[in-house]
């Protein structure tokens, strides 16, 4: 069946993907706004092996590549800016969104036959001409690898410290539930092809500004506790930002200080600053925080998802509690 053909929500198959990477020549690799290790390194695994095959590659991102991630090979590469002498037939990669609005604002506009989805997100809208939509996998990073395994190309060890990086960033560093055996085998498989875990192990998981352990303190202080000790949040501002000299990014790690408290099956972070109120929810594996970002406008997996609010602080507060309630908080 042809992509032009399928039925809505449909994915296609390996098969009719990898075709389409051989039968093109220019490919864009598009990230999520606020990238994370999944989106940037999901792309940029199959922009190094496509560059390897001759292609024209090439990465767009509204946001500045985290620091964090700007160890990640070709990371100096992604910009803002798009090139103005695209084939006309150069296939734009969405990775790791369940819809194409993910990736912002400044997104240039595209025909959808020149969009390739690729996704591990329940929910996903199937926005592309071509679909590859597997929510069983523990990353974007993992579809991935099945695209690379099938294109037959080699899987360098920048390629493999691509793709570790989404591994170990959607498993959280291999402690949430999505840590199956076969994803070990696969990080495992990656190490062995080169890829750098301490490497990934200290940018992403250690490296740690003062800035940002003052404002884990300072979120950590404001959080309450209630349903009986099974529902913590908190929030940030940009008062709390600016008394801590930190940032957006310095506020990632904090939802899960919040899930790792005894008892809680569901956290919230909510972010109140850049004139929006952005939410992180996190379970425990009883509440799908999936299905209550969805009834807010956003989506995610099961036990980690996100929305952004249209509304204040107060507002968010007791919407998303609300929301979380109705799945059985």
């Amino acid at each position: 069946m042809s992509s032009s053909t399928k039925v809505v929500g449909q994915s296609n198959t390996t098969e009719e993907v990898v075709a389409a990477l051989h039968g093109r020549s220019s490919f864009v690799f598009v990230s999520h706004v606020k990238p994370d290790g999944d989106t940037l390194g999901a792309g940029l695994a199959l922009g190094l092996a496509l560059k390897a095959l001759g292609k024209r590659v090439g990465y767009f991102q509204q946001d500045p590549v985290p620091r964090n991630l700007r160890f990640l090979p070709d990371a100096e590469l992604v910009a803002r800016e798009v090139p103005t002498d695209l084939p006309a037939d150069t296939l734009w990669v969405f990775c790791d969104m369940s819809d194409f609005s993910r990736a912002g604002e400044f997104l240039p506009k595209i025909e959808r036959a020149n969009m390739l989805d690729i996704d591990h997100h329940l929910g996903n809208s199937h926005f592309g001409a071509l679909n590859y939509v597997i929510a069983t996998e523990a990353s974007t990073g993992t579809c991935v690898l099945r695209l690379l395994k099938a294109l037959d190309t080699e899987i360098t060890p920048d390629i493999a410290t691509c793709i570790l990086t989404t591994i170990m960033t959607d498993t959280g560093a291999f402690m949430h539930t999505n840590t199956t055996a076969e994803v070990l085998r696969m990080s495992a498989e990656m190490i062995d092809l080169g890829a750098d875990k301490p490497l990934i192990t200290e940018e992403i998981f250690a490296n740690k500004r003062f800035a940002a352990t003052k404002l884990l303190g300072s979120a950590l202080e404001r959080a309450a506790l209630e349903d009986d000790g099974r529902y913590c949040w908190t929030y940030v501002d940009e008062e709390m930002l600016r008394a801590c000299g930190a940032d957006g990014e310095d506020t990632e790690e904090i939802v899960q200080h919040l899930r790792a408290v005894d008892g809680v099956e569901a956290a919230a972070l909510f972010k109140d600053y850049e004139g929006a109120v952005r939410v992180s929810l996190r379970s425990s594996g009883k509440i799908n925080v999936q299905a209550a970002a969805a009834t807010l406008g956003g989506g995610g997996h099961f036990m980690a998802s996100g929305l952004t609010f249209e509304g204040d602080l107060k507002s968010a507060v007791e919407a998303v509690h609300a929301a979380l309630r109705a799945q059985g908080l």
